[in-house]
């Protein structure tokens, strides 16, 4: 019991979140080419990264 060293677990969400921003804005931008639909990209990737982390990869075994 004395000295347990806690294992500290990297979280990657941020880059998940930073490649699903990256992700809408440049595919918007392709498809409809004005700042506007970038905008909707943006919110939309964001949307789907947030998808990913809670639903299809959770990291506890309960979700």
């Amino acid at each position: 019991m004395e000295n347990q060293e806690v294992e500290e677990v990297k979280s990657f969400d941020n880059l998940y979140y930073i490649v699903g921003l990256l992700a809408g804005i440049i595919t918007a931008y392709i498809v409809k080419g004005t700042f506007l639909w970038a905008l909707i990209g943006a919110v939309l990737g964001l949307l789907s990264a947030g998808f990913y982390i809670k639903k299809v990869a959770p990291r506890d075994p309960e979700n």
